[in-house]
C-alpha cells in the first residue's frame, strides 16, 4: 500500500464530491461542479490544509463530444487508464446493494502544491472480479444511466467512501458534502453512531442525529430542480433495504420521496449556498433550515494563461499563492497588459481556425460563451433579434466563439447547440461564429483568456454562482452578464464590466425576461462596449482589464473561499 501515514496522523476534513476535475487528462468531471471541486482541492494543498477528497473513478468519463455535419452532438466514451496517474491502494471495503455485497477498491491521486502542501484524492472503483457484472460498471459513467444507476453510484460514493476512509485509517473531524450526491454518507454515520437501544426511551432515539450533524457540512450548488436528486422509497428499499426505519428516514429526507438535498440539510450543522444571492434563493427554497453563503472562487494559478502569468510574475510576484495581491494590478503598464492579452487572443484564434475551419480576425471584438448547453443558460439570447444584431455589426465588426456540452439525455440541450450551428451558417460573411467541440479544461483556459468579453445570459435566479466569468477576470477579460450568481457581487457597471437586464430582486423563478434582457444586451453592446473597444485610445480598455483583475480576481479565488470554509464551517 502507498504510505498514507503523513495523512492519517492528524484529524482531516473529508471532502466528498461526485465529480472532481484536477487536470485535463483525468476525465472525472463534467463541468462547473467538478472543476470547482478540483480548484478547492488545489487551494487546500496550497494552503496546507488537512483535507482528503473522495470521489468516483468514472472509468469511461462523462463523454467525448463530437458534432456531426448537421450540428448534432454525438457522445463517445472516454478511454483512459487510471494507472498512468494514480496508485492503486490495497484496501477493499464493501457495501450492500440489492442484498449483494459490492466490493470497492481505491485509487489515490496526490495533489502536490509548490508550497509543499499535499491533498490525497481517493477514487472509488467497483470494477473488481468479485463483483457481479452489473456492479462492476457502477463507477463507469459520470451521471450516466437512470435513477437505479444513480442511486447505486451514490451509495458507493457516500457509504462506501466513509468505509474506505475508515479502512485507510483516516481520522475525520468533518465531512463536507459537495452537493447532495454524497448525502448517503450521513446515513452511514448514523449507523456508525447508533446508540444502545436499551439506553434510550424509544426507537427513534437510537439514531444520534445531533452527533452526525456536528460532523457534517453541506454545500448546495443549484436552484434548478434537476440538480436535487430524488429517489422513490420503493427504489430506496430495493437498493438499500431498510437500513434505518423508513419513518425516521422520511423525517430526514422527505415524506413522499428521498430527497438527497433534504437528507443533507437535515444532517448538517453548517449549510451554505455558493454566492450571496444563491444563499437567499436556497433559504427561500428550504425555509426550515439556516443557509449561509460562501461565494465560489477559482484557483488562480490554474486559470491564468501563460502570457498573463508572465506579466504577473514580473509585476506582482507571489500572486499565485496570494491572489489578494491582484489589488496591485495598477502597477502593470497598460500597453504590456494589452499586448499580453493580444498574444493570448492570437493563440485562441489560431486554435479556433485549426479546430473549426472558421478564420477569425485578431483586431475584431470577440465575445466568448462557454457553459453547459441547457435552456436556462439562454445561449441564443444574443440572436433574439437578428436584424438588430446585424445593424449593430454593420458599424463595427463582431465575432463570437461558443463551446459547451449537452447532457447525453438532453435533446433540448443538443438542439441549442444545433441552433448555434444554424446561426453560424445563416450569418456567414456578416458575423463570424465558431463552436468549439470537445469542451474541456484546456479549451476553457484558451477561451477565458483569449476572448475580449465574456458573455453570460442565464435566466435569473437560476445561476447559483458561475465560475467561468471569474476565470475570465483572472486574465483581464471583462464580463458582460446578467446580474445573477457571483456577478451581483463582482459587478461595477462600466468599471469591471457590464450588466444585462434588471436588478436582481427575485428569489424564485419568475416569468421569462428574454425580451427585456435582449434589448439591454443590444443597447449596451451597440452604445457602450463596441465604441469602447474600437476607441483608438486602447488605454481605456486596458484600464477596464486592470479593474477586472484588481477588483474581481483578487477576491473571487478559491484561496479566499477556502479560508472562509475553514473559519465558518470546519472549525465551528
Amino acid at each position: 500500500m502507498n504510505n498514507l501515514h503523513e495523512f492519517t496522523a492528524e484529524p482531516m476534513i473529508a471532502y466528498f464530491s461526485m465529480e472532481i476535475g484536477v487536470k485535463n487528462d483525468i476525465p472525472t468531471y463534467s463541468g462547473g461542479l467538478g472543476i470547482l471541486a478540483g480548484d478547492t482541492i488545489k487551494s487546500a494543498a496550497d494552503l496546507e490544509l488537512p483535507v482528503v477528497a473522495v470521489t468516483l473513478i468514472t472509468h469511461k468519463g462523462y463523454f467525448n463530444q463530437e458534432i456531426d455535419s448537421n450540428g448534432w452532438q454525438k457522445e463517445k466514451a472516454v478511454i483512459w487508464d487510471p494507472a498512468k496517474y494514480m496508485t492503486l491502494l490495497s484496501e477493499k471495503v464493501k457495501v450492500q446493494i440489492e442484498g449483494r455485497d459490492v466490493y470497492l477498491q481505491a485509487w489515490m491521486y496526490l495533489v502536490i502544491s509548490p508550497t509543499g502542501g499535499k491533498v490525497p484524492i481517493i477514487f472509488l472503483d467497483t470494477d473488481l472480479p468479485e463483483n457481479a457484472s452489473q456492479d462492476r460498471g457502477l463507477t463507469d459513467y459520470l451521471y450516466g444511466g437512470d435513477s437505479d444507476y444513480r442511486i447505486k453510484q451514490e451509495v458507493v460514493l457516500g457509504m462506501g467512501g466513509v468505509r474506505m476512509l475508515q479502512a485507510l485509517e483516516f481520522h475525520i473531524k468533518k465531512y463536507h458534502m459537495n452537493e447532495g450526491h454524497a448525502s448517503f454518507l450521513s446515513l452511514e454515520l448514523l449507523l456508525r453512531f447508533k446508540r444502545d437501544i436499551e439506553s434510550v426511551w424509544d426507537e427513534r432515539s437510537v439514531w444520534d442525529v445531533a452527533r452526525v450533524r456536528d460532523l457534517c457540512v453541506f454545500t448546495t450548488h443549484t436552484p434548478v430542480e434537476a440538480g436535487h436528486d430524488n429517489f422513490s422509497y420503493p427504489l430506496v428499499k430495493q437498493v438499500l433495504g431498510e437500513i434505518i426505519p423508513f419513518e425516521v428516514l422520511k423525517d430526514l429526507a422527505g415524506k413522499d420521496s428521498l430527497n438527497m438535498t433534504l437528507l443533507a440539510l437535515s444532517l448538517s450543522k453548517y449549510v451554505n449556498g455558493v454566492a450571496k444571492k444563491h444563499g437567499e434563493v436556497s433559504q427561500h427554497m428550504f425555509p426550515g433550515y439556516h443557509i449561509h453563503a460562501i461565494t465560489n472562487g477559482v484557483h488562480s494559478f490554474t486559470w491564468t494563461c501563460e502570457d498573463m502569468a508572465k506579466l504577473y510574475d514580473k509585476y506582482i510576484p507571489g500572486w499565485a499563492n496570494e491572489p489578494e495581491l491582484f489589488v496591485r494590478t495598477g502597477v502593470i503598464p497598460e500597453l504590456e497588459l494589452w499586448e499580453g492579452h493580444r498574444e493570448a487572443k492570437r493563440k485562441l484564434l489560431t486554435y479556433v481556425g485549426e479546430a473549426t475551419g472558421v478564420v477569425m480576425d485578431l483586431n475584431t471584438l470577440t465575445l466568448g460563451f462557454a457553459r453547459r448547453a441547457t435552456a436556462y443558460k439562454r445561449p441564443h439570447l444574443l440572436f433574439s433579434d437578428i436584424d438588430r444584431l446585424l445593424r449593430i455589426t454593420e458599424k463595427s465588426k463582431l465575432q463570437i466563439i461558443y463551446a459547451g456540452k449537452a447532457h447525453p439525455h438532453d435533446d433540448n440541450g443538443k438542439k441549442l447547440i444545433q441552433g448555434i450551428y444554424g446561426y453560424r451558417d445563416k450569418l456567414k460573411g456578416k458575423i463570424s461564429i465558431a463552436f468549439l467541440p470537445g469542451y474541456d479544461m484546456d479549451i476553457a483556459l484558451k477561451l477565458v483568456s483569449g476572448v475580449d468579453v465574456w458573455l453570460n445570459t442565464p435566466l435569473r435566479p437560476l445561476e447559483a454562482s458561475g465560475t467561468s466569468g471569474m476565470k475570465a477576470a483572472h486574465n483581464g477579460v471583462v464580463n458582460f452578464s446578467v446580474l445573477d450568481g457571483w456577478w451581483i457581487e463582482g459587478h461595477i457597471e462600466g468599471f469591471t464590466g457590464w450588466s444585462i437586464g434588471a436588478l436582481p430582486t427575485e428569489k424564485s423563478l419568475p416569468g421569462s425576461s428574454d425580451a427585456e434582457d435582449a434589448a439591454d444586451l443590444y443597447d449596451k453592446l451597440d452604445n457602450l462596449i463596441i465604441p469602447k473597444y474600437y476607441d483608438l485610445d486602447k488605454s481605456k480598455w486596458s484600464r477596464m482589464m486592470k479593474n477586472a483583475i484588481s477588483k474581481n480576481a483578487y477576491y473571487f479565488n478559491s484561496h479566499r473561499m477556502m479560508r472562509r470554509y475553514v473559519t465558518e464551517a470546519y472549525i465551528r
